[in-house]
């Protein structure tokens, strides 16, 4: 089986990671130990679909928030690119830069996507639901950016 075709699994333990943020502070996963996290993958900072996604989560926060769970959004994108998307929406989360594309490896979703008929290599828009303990709870392949933050929030209630 290639590298490309492994999957993560639900139950599996969530790969560590440790990327700068939007203000250049390295984070990492064993830091949200105990919680709900919501790891986003998205392609790019300013393209539509990666900014509705974002603030679809930035105007659901305040639920996010009620129930302990966090968030942490992943591209490709430089830490400035970040912090310009993140002050330009007032995005509450953090945003993680993995210009070096191993977070996206590591999670499997650095891959061939096809758009208006053009081969390229990019990240696929997938999402990660970790439990308090580490292990992954739900993993969401090709999210509906206008639907996502609602999709996890009902997961994450219905698994408190």
């Amino acid at each position: 089986m290639t590298q490309e075709n492994e999957k993560l699994v639900v139950g599996g333990v969530a790969p560590e990671f440790s990327l700068p943020d939007q203000n250049g502070v390295v984070r990492t996963l064993k830091e949200f130990s105990g919680k709900w996290l919501l790891i986003y993958f998205y392609p790019k900072d300013n393209t539509p679909g990666c900014t509705t996604e974002a603030c679809e989560i930035r105007d659901t926060w305040g639920e996010f928030k009620k129930t302990g769970a966090e968030v942490v959004g992943i591209s490709i994108d430089s830490v400035e690119s970040h912090k310009k998307f993140g002050e330009k929406h007032l995005l509450p989360f953090t945003l993680l830069s993995d210009a070096e594309k191993k977070t996206v490896a590591d999670y499997k979703v650095w891959g061939l996507k096809s758009f208006m008929g053009k081969n390229f290599f990019g990240t696929r828009r997938t999402s990660f639901l970790i439990d308090p303990q580490g292990k992954i709870a739900k993993i969401y392949e090709n999210v509906r950016p206008a639907e996502h933050a609602n999709e996890v929030l009902r997961d994450i209630q219905s698994l408190l």
